[in-house]
């Protein structure tokens, strides 16, 4: 018998609460690995701390750097000038990572923005003394460089010197560098901080019930099509009251790119994105043709067939992600997340397991869904001087212990990258992604290794493959998204209207005939936050995908020794380029079939659930 709307959302809300009881206690992070509270007076002394020693630095080197390198003592001296510049690097991370992971558990809270406001500009002014460094490096002549890095303790450094000249035919003239560094507080970040609050701020209202965003969300996996199809419409109610907010930063932030782009000379819309993640165009493009034309054997073939489970011709657009109609749902406590996750990270490496184990032994994670928390999911490097951090949003579904994979896999590999120091722990986001996906899939097959139901088996590789697509075509229809508005913004302002078209198109072409795009879908575009924090950063997900589809391949033919090689990548952080650390396992990513490769682990997946039918 057919529910009525108010009876799916009373269900679905008694089955919310019902949810949290089986969910079990969840952990809130410990932030006193980098300060006590947003009291504590080393706070204030760090800062005092940086600016007299930002000053101190300024004053000793700014404009010398050249005579530095021309001296007997030029390695000697130069080592000093990096040193005491990580050192900075350092604690100045400190106070942002320590606001930023404070922002983030309440965006809502005045006291917290107001810290973290301030923070920003602070660290803003004190780190504006330290903008000349890698500039007038840059202008060092690379003769006298090489032979400067050529010895210890500098040839430590190399790959860091050798990353950052990778940026001078880009760099401006000093007081123009400056000018863009002091005003990012009053431009991109401000608008940054915008979207945040905003999107923090919403309520979407199902049959009286004001939702934030995070369990809005979660309802479109819900069992009810009545309750998706509510959440769904609701999420697309607010966000067309708020699309002119919306729009108005899409326009600002694009604009503001465009100004940037052009005054360094970059060429493409997403040139600097590709500079910052240390890879060449025309890999990216590669990948991206590559996604492109297997969205018929990807995409459109699997909600073909889940339209077909369904026993329709299509689905709505929030079936997409849907349970499997006659399969049992149930909640995941957070134990059994955990344990789920540390056991099949166990059965790769123990050393692997026991990095994982610590982020819920010693108060690294915060899993609690709470009102004004920032939505979705990350993983914060912090400092090397501290530990990273997990942010999770955690509500009990099977997706839900799949993002724990993914973000402890993050949280991983900055532990083991940490010990290059505060300059090259950092990855490129399409290394990053490498860890997060490879912990996915360790833990995707250790939970089918352990079922048998059929039923249950089928659901569990529709969910992959549900991943998969959603890490993969729907990344690479968010960059297209993302290069059809940075590139018309060039030629002037978008209204709303022309964003939702944008939106439509890449939507359409990549999700395939078997998904019905409903009115109201047009909007969605608004909530993703990567569009404004992070332009183009969407590849990246594809880029590890099938990275790791392909590494994964590599693993189950190895002998042993690959989980040590694993490590050893995955140590190396920012230190080396993606073709250097993918030689020990036979990959090349600028290779066309490497990402044939990975993506045909998706395709037989898709063959397997084909199968199951007949």
């Amino acid at each position: 018998m057919r529910r009525s709307v108010n009876d799916a959302a009373s269900k679905s809300a008694a089955s919310r609460g019902r949810a949290d009881e089986a969910v079990g206690a969840l952990p809130e992070w410990d932030l006193a690995a980098l300060y006590r509270d947003m009291d504590d007076p080393a706070i204030a002394a760090d800062l005092q701390a940086g600016e007299t020693e930002a000053v101190a630095f300024e004053a000793a080197f700014k404009g010398r750097l050249e005579a530095v390198t021309r001296a007997p003592s030029a390695t000697a001296d130069l080592t000093d000038a990096v040193t005491r510049f990580e050192r900075l690097e350092d604690r100045l991370g400190r106070l942002a990572s320590y606001a930023g992971l404070v922002y983030a558990g309440d965006t809502t809270d005045p006291k917290r923005v107001k810290f973290y406001g301030d923070i920003q500009e602070k660290i803003t002014a004190i780190s504006s003394h330290l903008l000349f460094f890698t500039l007038e490096l840059n202008r060092i002549d690379d003769a006298l460089l090489d032979q400067a890095i050529s010895r210890d303790p500098l040839a430590h450094y190399r790959p860091w010197l050798e990353d950052i000249r990778k940026d001078k035919p880009f760099q401006l003239d000093d007081r123009i560098e400056k000018l863009f560094h002091e005003k990012a507080m009053t431009g991109r970040a401000a608008w940054n901080r915008l979207f945040d609050e905003t999107m923090a701020s919403l309520r979407f209202d199902i049959d009286g019930e004001k939702l934030p965003l995070e369990p809005t969300l979660n309802l479109l996996q819900d069992s009810a099509e009545e309750s998706r199809r509510k959440a769904s419409e609701a999420l697309a109610a607010t966000f067309r009251e708020n699309l002119r907010t919306f729009a108005l930063i899409t326009n600002t932030l694009a604009k503001d790119k465009e100004i940037s782009d052009r005054w360094r000379g970059f060429e493409d819309v997403a040139d600097s994105r590709h500079l910052a993640n240390r890879v060449e165009r025309e890999v990216v493009d590669a990948l991206v043709a590559a996604v492109r034309e297997a969205y018929p054997a990807l995409s459109h073939r699997y909600y073909r067939l889940k339209a077909k489970w369904f026993g329709k011709d299509t689905l709505p657009h929030w079936d997409r992600n849907a349970p499997l109609p006659k399969v049992e749902q149930r909640t995941i406590a957070w134990t059994e997340a955990r344990d789920t996750v540390l056991s099949a990270y166990g059965g790769f490496s123990p050393r692997l397991a026991d990095i994982a184990r610590r982020f819920f032994d010693e108060g690294w994670i915060d899993a609690p869904v709470r009102p004004g928390k920032a939505p979705g999911a990350f993983a914060h490097p912090t400092v090397p001087s501290a530990h990273p951090y997990v942010l999770l949003n955690y509500q009990g579904k099977p997706r839900d212990v799949m993002i724990l994979a993914h973000e402890l896999g993050h949280g991983v590999h900055q532990v083991l990258a940490a010990p290059n120091g505060a300059l090259m722990a950092p990855t490129p986001l399409t290394l990053a992604e490498t860890a997060s996906v490879f912990g996915e899939m360790l833990t995707f097959k250790a939970i089918l290794k352990g079922t048998t139901d059929p039923v249950q088996k089928k659901a569990l590789i529709a969910s992959k493959v549900e991943d998969m697509i959603n890490t993969v075509v729907r990344q690479i229809a968010f960059y297209s998204f993302e290069r059809k508005i940075h590139t018309a913004r060039r030629d002037g302002e978008l209204t709303a209207d022309d964003i939702c078209a944008a939106w439509m198109s890449v939507q359409g072409e990549s999700l395939g005939p078997a998904i019905e795009l409903k009115p109201g879908y047009e909007t969605f575009w608004a909530y993703i936050p990567h569009f404004i924090h992070s332009p183009f950063y969407v590849y990246a997900y594809a880029f590890g995908d099938c990275l790791v589809n392909s590494l994964y391949a590599v693993y189950e033919k190895a002998d042993s020794g690959f989980a040590e090689r694993y490590l050893a990548m995955l140590s190396a952080g920012g230190t080396k380029h993606h073709a250097e650390l993918l030689a020990p396992f036979g990959l090349d990513a600028r290779d066309p079939a490497f990402w044939q490769g990975g993506l045909g682990v998706i395709a037989r997946l898709i063959d397997e659930l084909e199968a199951m039918e007949g």
